[in-house]
């Protein structure tokens, strides 16, 4: 999810304009596969320099395609790793009566 200081450009015609034509270089190029391990379809239109409140301005890291990266959701969760330290999820299960349990933290 992008952070308060992205979400106006992350709904910017410019940045979805970019995001569009990025996937279809992508998928011109090579059907669009992930380009970190590519064995599936790309997912996500990835930033190669993270955005910061610095350089959310800046098109050269926002809208520049040497800067962005087309990975598939599991590659794009690996990269991401490091923002997610510390965050904890949540999972359910459920009884064979159909209810809803909390599953032990993994």
């Amino acid at each position: 999810m992008a952070r308060e200081f992205a979400k106006a450009f992350y709904n910017s015609k410019q940045w979805k304009e970019c995001r569009r034509a990025y996937i279809a270089q992508r998928m011109a190029a090579d059907g669009g596969m992930c380009e970190t391990c590519h064995e599936v379809p790309g997912y996500i239109v990835h930033h190669k320099i993270e955005l910061s409140p610095e350089n959310i301005n800046d098109p050269e890291i926002t809208l520049n395609f040497s800067n962005l990266k087309y990975d598939c959701h599991v590659c794009h969760q690996k990269e991401n790793k490091g923002e997610m330290e510390g965050v904890h999820f949540v999972q359910y299960g459920f009884t064979e009566e159909g209810e809803v349990y909390v599953l032990p933290p993994v």
